[in-house]
């Protein structure tokens, strides 16, 4: 959570009807060879990308659209060069209360990122702080442009992460340098995040969108099917023990061999082909 924009407004019951709809602060369509590729790109550039309520209802709108889309087999989310997002709107919580948070379940909402079963790709360009870097954090895979900077600075603001910062970002990186980001406020580079754990890769800022596109066309190309079990499988290891986490995998590999994909994968490599996936 980071800066004071003015007021994110929200959008109006007709705002977002259906892909080609007009978003007022997302822009949504799909990319690569085939438009198998969502893309959700945020676009708030004179707040840097704030994250208010409206936009967050419209990426939830947009991702609905992009997990019903049979076409769609991932899902990239980005920013403009400046901003991948530098926070939450603060104006929109300045002067909310305790009661108010609590009855309203303030933010639960976002987390609608971490739940969609299709794998979603965070393309990071310039800052990713507060609510910005949690919602990196919600993808499953994050690249960065090399001018990326990430940060939970929501302690120079009298508060705390509030939307998965101190849980996934300890996961992350760990707990030293998690508690060092936020109890201090500090930003790490694109560079710090990749040695730490946080980032997958890095691109030049001018390549970055273009990466992340074609790694989810390379994964698009397998089975929507078994992604959606094999990123179930990996989820389960920040939610349960070893034990648990291992008897969660076998029992999603062995649910693998109900489907006509596995058949057809397994069936394609004795035969020395390329597989035929139907996603069933």
């Amino acid at each position: 959570m980071l800066l004071l924009f003015p007021h994110c407004h929200q959008p109006s019951q007709g705002t977002a009807q259906s892909l080609g709809s007009q978003f007022q602060y997302i822009m949504v369509q799909k990319k690569g060879t085939k438009q198998n590729i969502g893309v959700i790109q945020l676009n708030r550039p004179k707040a840097l990308n704030a994250l208010c309520d409206g936009l967050m209802n419209e990426m939830k709108v947009a991702l609905d659209l992009f997990e019903n889309d049979p076409q769609v087999g991932a899902i990239v989310i980005t920013g403009n060069e400046k901003a991948f997002a530098a926070g939450a709107d603060i104006k929109e919580m300045q002067n909310s209360t305790f009661q108010e948070c609590y009855r309203s379940n303030f933010l639960a909402g976002w987390n609608r990122v971490s739940t969609v079963r299709k794998p979603v790709i965070a393309a990071v360009n310039g800052y990713a702080l507060g609510g910005g870097c949690e919602l990196a954090m919600m993808c499953d895979i994050i690249y960065a442009g090399e001018k990326a900077q990430f940060g939970q600075p929501e302690i120079l603001l009298g508060t705390i992460p509030g939307s998965g910062g101190t849980q996934r970002l300890t996961r992350a990186v760990g707990k030293s340098l998690a508690m060092e980001m936020v109890l201090t406020g500090d930003r790490i580079s694109a560079q710090e995040a990749k040695e730490a754990g946080l980032v997958s890769k890095i691109f030049p800022v001018e390549k970055l969108l273009e990466e992340a596109i074609s790694c989810g066309e390379k994964i698009a190309g397998n089975s929507k099917l078994v992604v959606a079990i094999a990123k179930e499988a990996v989820n389960a290891a920040f939610e349960t023990t070893l034990s648990e986490g291992n008897k969660t995998e076998k029992r999603l590999f062995y649910a693998t061999f109900a489907t006509d994909d596995r058949k057809e994968g397994m069936t394609a490599f004795v035969e020395k082909r390329k597989a035929n996936f139907k996603d069933h």
